[in-house]
């Protein structure tokens, strides 16, 4: 581009005469690489990628697979190589990943994510649940250092699964994430990574789940249960609520308690606590009963 620079200068000098103006001129040319790209140029091709859907009004990117019987509600967004199945419905606010998979006639909220992830088919998700984000894994290397452990594998539903508002379930980082069909997810429910949960399993809100834990069919988790990693649960396990599993449960049942046990032993020693807490403040009432008389 050329330029042309003026240069205005009041004769200051003794070879030049005073109060003579003084005016050089210089053309030349420049090439300025940060000028010679127009800032909306990136606005426009990301303009040409994405598309308004013609059933919602939602966007999608050109390389999106989206069955002509999908919904995306205005404000939703599907990114580039995901696979949109027949009478999907996508709420508004909610993005969809690269690469995601739904599967025919789910549905999902508002504001759901969805990334690194493949949900089945007649699936609910309900607003605001985050599914295929990192995992919380970290170590500490030779140096000291807090170290990020890789979480690069996917999280998978199966179908007929039903997942609550804000429930969040991550990623695997050595096997998939695994969700089995038919099972039914509360409210405020933390899924960790690596875990493999069966068929049929019912979990109640704020339950929490660490990461690797693999758990069997018709599995039932009270309300704010929480599990310890890398623990194996046997199928037709009902857990009551406020339970801690810390180890292995091999045999199908009730439990309860912290640490959990089967249900039977967590009632006794419950029995065994109030006896015993009655017993004491009676023999202290007693005791304040005759230094009293005294």
């Amino acid at each position: 581009m050329a330029i042309q620079i003026r240069i205005a200068k009041l004769a200051s000098h003794n070879f030049m005469k005073p109060n003579i103006r003084t005016t050089f001129f210089f053309s030349r040319s420049i090439s300025n690489n940060f000028t010679s790209r127009h800032p909306d140029d990136d606005f426009k091709r990301c303009d040409q990628e994405y598309q308004q859907w013609c059933n919602g009004g939602g966007m999608f990117h050109k390389s999106a697979r989206i069955d002509p019987t999908a919904q995306i509600e205005i404000g939703a967004l599907v990114h580039s190589e995901s696979t949109v199945g027949a009478n999907v419905c996508i709420g508004s606010g909610s993005i969809v990943g690269p690469s995601v998979t739904i599967g025919q006639s789910t549905t999902t909220g508002y504001k759901v994510v969805l990334s690194n992830c493949t949900i089945g088919d007649f699936c609910v998700v309900h607003h605001g649940a985050c599914i295929g984000q990192d995992g919380f894994g970290f170590f500490i290397d030779e140096k000291g250092s807090m170290v990020k452990k890789p979480q690069i594998l996917k999280a998978r539903i199966g179908n007929h699964v039903e997942i609550g508002a804000n429930t969040c379930i991550d990623r695997g980082s050595w096997r998939d994430t695994i969700v089995g069909d038919h099972t039914k997810i509360d409210n405020l429910v933390q899924i960790g990574h690596n875990v493999e949960i069966g068929k049929s399993c019912m979990l109640c809100g704020q339950v929490g789940i660490a990461g690797s834990v693999t758990m069997g069919d018709y599995v039932t988790l009270g309300g704010r249960v929480s599990i310890r990693d890398h623990v194996c649960i046997a199928s037709k396990v009902r857990l009551a609520a406020n339970s801690c599993v810390t180890k292995s449960i091999t045999e199908a049942g009730d439990y309860g308690g912290f640490p959990a046990i089967p249900i039977h032993e967590w009632r006794k020693q419950v029995v065994s606590v109030r006896q015993t807490s009655k017993e004491f403040w009676y023999r202290r009432k007693m005791k304040s009963a005759d230094k009293r008389s005294r």
